[in-house]
Protein backbone atom coordinates (compact mmCIF):
# COMPACT_ATOMS: atom_id res chain seq x y z
CA UNK A 1 0.00 0.00 0.00
CA UNK A 2 1.18 3.38 -0.73
CA UNK A 3 1.87 6.27 2.16
CA UNK A 4 0.93 9.52 0.75
CA UNK A 5 -0.14 13.19 2.63
CA UNK A 6 -3.80 13.27 2.25
CA UNK A 7 -2.86 17.14 2.08
CA UNK A 8 -0.81 17.27 -0.93
CA UNK A 9 -3.05 18.66 -3.61
CA UNK A 10 -0.73 19.47 -6.60
CA UNK A 11 1.41 16.66 -5.55
CA UNK A 12 -1.61 13.94 -6.48
CA UNK A 13 -2.79 16.04 -9.48
CA UNK A 14 0.74 16.32 -11.17
CA UNK A 15 2.62 13.00 -10.20
CA UNK A 16 1.83 9.66 -12.08
CA UNK A 17 2.11 6.84 -10.45
CA UNK A 18 2.16 3.13 -11.04
CA UNK A 19 -1.46 2.51 -10.10
CA UNK A 20 -2.71 6.01 -11.67
CA UNK A 21 -5.53 4.91 -13.78
CA UNK A 22 -4.91 7.56 -16.13
CA UNK A 23 -1.47 5.64 -17.61
CA UNK A 24 -3.21 2.61 -17.93
CA UNK A 25 -6.51 3.76 -19.95
CA UNK A 26 -4.11 6.54 -22.36
CA UNK A 27 -4.23 4.07 -25.71
CA UNK A 28 -7.95 3.33 -25.17
CA UNK A 29 -8.16 7.12 -24.77
CA UNK A 30 -6.56 7.64 -28.00
CA UNK A 31 -8.82 5.86 -29.86
CA UNK A 32 -11.87 6.81 -28.66
CA UNK A 33 -10.71 10.49 -29.19
CA UNK A 34 -10.19 9.40 -32.54
CA UNK A 35 -13.41 7.36 -33.02
CA UNK A 36 -14.97 11.16 -31.73
CA UNK A 37 -13.45 13.10 -33.99
CA UNK A 38 -14.52 10.88 -36.91
CA UNK A 39 -17.44 10.71 -35.98
CA UNK A 40 -17.79 14.54 -35.88
CA UNK A 41 -16.60 14.56 -39.34
CA UNK A 42 -18.74 12.21 -40.84
CA UNK A 43 -21.53 14.50 -39.28
CA UNK A 44 -20.90 17.78 -40.03
CA UNK A 45 -18.70 18.06 -42.90
CA UNK A 46 -19.14 14.45 -44.78
CA UNK A 47 -23.19 14.61 -44.31
CA UNK A 48 -23.44 17.97 -43.38
CA UNK A 49 -26.07 17.70 -40.77
CA UNK A 50 -27.02 21.29 -38.78
CA UNK A 51 -28.28 21.96 -35.12
CA UNK A 52 -31.88 21.22 -36.48
CA UNK A 53 -31.66 17.48 -37.52
CA UNK A 54 -33.12 15.41 -34.86
CA UNK A 55 -29.84 14.23 -33.33
CA UNK A 56 -29.63 16.73 -31.46
CA UNK A 57 -31.83 15.47 -29.18
CA UNK A 58 -29.75 12.07 -28.28
CA UNK A 59 -28.23 14.18 -25.83
CA UNK A 60 -31.41 13.91 -23.74
CA UNK A 61 -30.74 10.29 -23.14
CA UNK A 62 -27.26 10.55 -22.26
CA UNK A 63 -28.20 12.89 -19.38
CA UNK A 64 -30.96 9.78 -18.19
CA UNK A 65 -28.66 7.53 -18.71
CA UNK A 66 -25.83 9.58 -16.84
CA UNK A 67 -27.91 9.46 -13.83
CA UNK A 68 -28.66 6.10 -13.91
CA UNK A 69 -25.15 5.09 -14.76
CA UNK A 70 -23.92 6.95 -11.39
CA UNK A 71 -26.00 5.34 -9.20
CA UNK A 72 -24.43 2.02 -10.63
CA UNK A 73 -20.85 2.94 -9.77
CA UNK A 74 -21.84 5.02 -6.73
CA UNK A 75 -22.81 0.95 -5.51
CA UNK A 76 -20.21 -0.46 -7.47
CA UNK A 77 -17.55 1.59 -5.61
CA UNK A 78 -18.96 1.32 -2.14
CA UNK A 79 -19.24 -2.35 -2.54
CA UNK A 80 -15.54 -2.46 -3.50
CA UNK A 81 -14.34 0.05 -0.93
CA UNK A 82 -16.39 -2.13 1.88
CA UNK A 83 -14.55 -5.31 0.57
CA UNK A 84 -11.65 -3.56 1.39
CA UNK A 85 -12.25 -2.10 5.00
CA UNK A 86 -13.26 -5.32 6.13
CA UNK A 87 -10.48 -6.66 5.11
CA UNK A 88 -8.50 -4.07 7.29
CA UNK A 89 -11.10 -4.90 10.17
CA UNK A 90 -10.15 -8.64 10.20
CA UNK A 91 -6.33 -8.18 10.19
CA UNK A 92 -6.32 -5.34 12.71
CA UNK A 93 -8.33 -8.21 14.79
CA UNK A 94 -5.50 -10.75 14.08
CA UNK A 95 -3.09 -8.09 15.54
CA UNK A 96 -4.93 -7.97 18.50
CA UNK A 97 -5.75 -11.36 18.29
CA UNK A 98 -2.41 -11.95 17.95
CA UNK A 99 -1.38 -9.75 21.42
CA UNK A 100 -3.34 -11.13 23.67
CA UNK A 101 -2.49 -14.46 22.70
CA UNK A 102 0.86 -13.76 23.24
CA UNK A 103 0.22 -12.13 26.40
CA UNK A 104 -1.40 -15.38 28.18
CA UNK A 105 1.24 -17.27 27.51
CA UNK A 106 3.99 -15.21 28.05
CA UNK A 107 1.78 -15.49 32.13
CA UNK A 108 1.35 -18.66 31.72
CA UNK A 109 4.42 -20.04 29.86
CA UNK A 110 7.79 -20.48 32.31
CA UNK A 111 9.63 -23.15 30.06
CA UNK A 112 11.86 -20.71 27.72
CA UNK A 113 11.35 -23.67 24.93
CA UNK A 114 7.65 -23.51 25.14
CA UNK A 115 8.24 -19.95 24.97
CA UNK A 116 10.79 -19.88 22.22
CA UNK A 117 8.04 -21.93 20.27
CA UNK A 118 4.94 -19.84 19.78
CA UNK A 119 7.06 -16.80 19.64
CA UNK A 120 8.07 -18.05 16.53
CA UNK A 121 4.41 -19.78 15.47
CA UNK A 122 2.00 -16.62 15.98
CA UNK A 123 4.23 -14.46 13.58
CA UNK A 124 4.51 -17.41 11.11
CA UNK A 125 0.30 -17.46 11.31
CA UNK A 126 0.39 -13.95 10.10
CA UNK A 127 3.08 -14.38 7.16
CA UNK A 128 1.61 -17.54 6.04
CA UNK A 129 -2.01 -16.22 5.70
CA UNK A 130 -0.41 -13.63 3.85
CA UNK A 131 0.96 -15.64 0.89
CA UNK A 132 -2.21 -17.92 1.59
CA UNK A 133 -4.52 -14.82 0.00
CA UNK A 134 -1.40 -13.37 -2.33
CA UNK A 135 -1.38 -16.80 -3.86
CA UNK A 136 1.92 -17.20 -3.03
CA UNK A 137 3.38 -21.21 -3.37
CA UNK A 138 5.86 -21.52 0.07
CA UNK A 139 6.70 -24.83 0.90
CA UNK A 140 8.63 -23.39 4.38
CA UNK A 141 9.07 -20.36 5.90
CA UNK A 142 12.43 -19.55 7.92
CA UNK A 143 11.66 -17.48 11.40
CA UNK A 144 15.16 -17.22 12.88
CA UNK A 145 16.42 -20.96 13.35
CA UNK A 146 12.98 -22.39 13.26
CA UNK A 147 11.89 -24.10 9.75
CA UNK A 148 8.29 -24.42 9.16
CA UNK A 149 7.86 -27.18 6.86
CA UNK A 150 4.40 -27.03 4.71
CA UNK A 151 2.27 -29.30 2.44
CA UNK A 152 1.50 -26.95 -0.50
CA UNK A 153 -1.20 -29.41 -1.37
CA UNK A 154 -3.05 -28.75 2.02
CA UNK A 155 -4.28 -25.76 3.45
CA UNK A 156 -1.25 -24.11 4.93
CA UNK A 157 -2.12 -21.58 7.82
CA UNK A 158 -4.72 -24.72 9.20
CA UNK A 159 -1.48 -26.52 9.51
CA UNK A 160 0.32 -23.50 11.27
CA UNK A 161 -2.47 -23.62 13.40
CA UNK A 162 -2.71 -27.41 13.55
CA UNK A 163 0.63 -27.21 15.12
CA UNK A 164 -0.11 -24.54 18.07
CA UNK A 165 -3.05 -26.17 18.73
CA UNK A 166 -0.26 -29.81 19.37
CA UNK A 167 1.68 -27.82 21.27
CA UNK A 168 -0.81 -26.50 23.92
CA UNK A 169 -2.69 -30.34 23.91
CA UNK A 170 1.27 -31.13 25.02
CA UNK A 171 1.63 -29.07 27.47
CA UNK A 172 -1.60 -29.74 29.19
CA UNK A 173 -0.99 -33.16 29.25
CA UNK A 174 2.82 -32.84 30.74
CA UNK A 175 0.62 -30.74 33.45
CA UNK A 176 2.45 -27.14 32.42
CA UNK A 177 -1.07 -25.66 31.67
CA UNK A 178 -4.22 -26.10 33.61
CA UNK A 179 -7.91 -26.77 32.19
CA UNK A 180 -8.61 -23.08 33.12
CA UNK A 181 -5.63 -22.50 31.05
CA UNK A 182 -6.62 -24.44 27.85
CA UNK A 183 -10.01 -23.08 27.35
CA UNK A 184 -8.66 -19.63 27.75
CA UNK A 185 -6.17 -20.02 24.95
CA UNK A 186 -8.49 -22.27 22.81
CA UNK A 187 -10.42 -19.05 22.57
CA UNK A 188 -7.56 -16.91 20.87
CA UNK A 189 -6.71 -20.22 18.48
CA UNK A 190 -10.54 -20.31 17.50
CA UNK A 191 -10.22 -16.84 16.26
CA UNK A 192 -7.16 -17.71 14.12
CA UNK A 193 -9.47 -19.62 11.71
CA UNK A 194 -12.47 -17.41 12.32
CA UNK A 195 -10.45 -14.85 10.31
CA UNK A 196 -8.94 -16.69 8.48
CA UNK A 197 -12.56 -17.80 6.81
CA UNK A 198 -13.70 -14.16 6.57
CA UNK A 199 -10.50 -13.67 4.41
CA UNK A 200 -10.86 -16.15 2.44
CA UNK A 201 -14.79 -15.31 1.82
CA UNK A 202 -13.64 -11.64 0.85
CA UNK A 203 -10.62 -13.41 -1.80
CA UNK A 204 -13.35 -16.21 -3.25
CA UNK A 205 -16.27 -14.06 -3.65
CA UNK A 206 -15.88 -11.57 -6.15
CA UNK A 207 -18.48 -9.43 -7.61
CA UNK A 208 -21.06 -11.56 -9.44
CA UNK A 209 -19.86 -11.63 -13.34
CA UNK A 210 -23.31 -10.70 -14.61
CA UNK A 211 -23.01 -7.58 -12.86
CA UNK A 212 -19.66 -6.43 -13.85
CA UNK A 213 -19.85 -7.78 -17.12
CA UNK A 214 -23.13 -4.85 -17.80
CA UNK A 215 -21.24 -2.07 -16.20
CA UNK A 216 -18.29 -2.85 -18.54
CA UNK A 217 -20.94 -2.98 -21.51
CA UNK A 218 -22.66 0.09 -20.14
CA UNK A 219 -19.97 2.33 -20.23
CA UNK A 220 -18.92 0.85 -23.55
CA UNK A 221 -22.33 1.45 -25.24
CA UNK A 222 -22.99 5.53 -23.52
CA UNK A 223 -19.26 6.26 -24.51
CA UNK A 224 -19.74 4.82 -28.01
CA UNK A 225 -23.00 6.63 -28.85
CA UNK A 226 -21.57 10.25 -27.20
CA UNK A 227 -19.84 11.47 -29.71
CA UNK A 228 -23.36 11.35 -32.29
CA UNK A 229 -25.21 13.69 -30.33
CA UNK A 230 -22.32 16.27 -29.20
CA UNK A 231 -20.21 16.81 -32.30
CA UNK A 232 -23.45 18.99 -33.63
CA UNK A 233 -22.92 21.55 -31.11
CA UNK A 234 -19.29 21.13 -29.90
CA UNK A 235 -18.02 20.24 -33.43
CA UNK A 236 -14.31 18.40 -32.81
CA UNK A 237 -14.38 19.78 -29.28
CA UNK A 238 -16.20 16.78 -28.92
CA UNK A 239 -13.46 14.31 -29.14
CA UNK A 240 -11.16 15.62 -25.99
CA UNK A 241 -14.89 15.52 -23.84
CA UNK A 242 -15.93 12.47 -24.48
CA UNK A 243 -12.00 11.30 -23.76
CA UNK A 244 -12.68 12.84 -20.30
CA UNK A 245 -16.01 11.48 -19.76
CA UNK A 246 -14.84 7.66 -20.35
CA UNK A 247 -11.29 8.13 -18.01
CA UNK A 248 -14.00 9.58 -15.24
CA UNK A 249 -16.23 6.24 -15.63
CA UNK A 250 -13.39 3.62 -16.77
CA UNK A 251 -11.27 4.84 -13.87
CA UNK A 252 -13.90 4.22 -11.24
CA UNK A 253 -14.60 0.87 -12.32
CA UNK A 254 -10.47 0.27 -12.61
CA UNK A 255 -10.67 1.05 -9.05
CA UNK A 256 -13.60 -0.84 -7.96
CA UNK A 257 -11.42 -3.75 -9.79
CA UNK A 258 -8.23 -3.03 -7.63
CA UNK A 259 -9.65 -2.46 -4.15
CA UNK A 260 -12.22 -5.35 -4.31
CA UNK A 261 -9.06 -7.40 -3.84
CA UNK A 262 -7.52 -6.72 -0.68
CA UNK A 263 -4.48 -8.90 -0.19
CA UNK A 264 -2.43 -8.11 -3.69
CA UNK A 265 0.71 -6.31 -3.58
CA UNK A 266 -1.06 -3.71 -5.87
CA UNK A 267 -0.33 -0.22 -4.37
CA UNK A 268 -3.86 0.59 -2.98
CA UNK A 269 -3.89 -2.88 -1.66
CA UNK A 270 -3.73 -3.25 2.19
CA UNK A 271 -0.14 -3.46 3.49
CA UNK A 272 -0.54 -6.96 4.74
CA UNK A 273 3.34 -7.70 4.91
CA UNK A 274 3.84 -4.60 7.44
CA UNK A 275 1.39 -6.07 9.53
CA UNK A 276 2.83 -9.13 9.32
CA UNK A 277 5.77 -7.73 10.33
CA UNK A 278 4.20 -5.56 13.22
CA UNK A 279 2.69 -9.01 14.51
CA UNK A 280 6.50 -10.53 14.89
CA UNK A 281 7.87 -7.62 16.55
CA UNK A 282 5.41 -7.22 19.04
CA UNK A 283 5.07 -10.84 19.74
CA UNK A 284 8.55 -11.10 20.08
CA UNK A 285 8.60 -8.33 23.01
CA UNK A 286 5.59 -9.63 24.67
CA UNK A 287 6.53 -13.79 25.20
Amino acid sequence: MKSYNTKEWFTFIFRFVKSDTSLQLVPVMIVIGIYSAIVGYVEIIYFGIDENHYLTNIPIMHGILGFVISLLLVFRTNTAYDRWWEARKLWGALVNNSRNFAIKLSAILKDENDRKFFRKFIPAYASILHKHLNNSETAQQLFDDVELELDLHKHKPNQVKQMMYHKISALYDSKKITGDHLIILNAELVAFTDICGACERIKNTPIPYSYSAFIKKFIFIYIMTLPFGYSLSLGYYTAPVVVFVFYVLASLELIAEEIEDPFGDDENDLPIKKISENIKRHVEELI
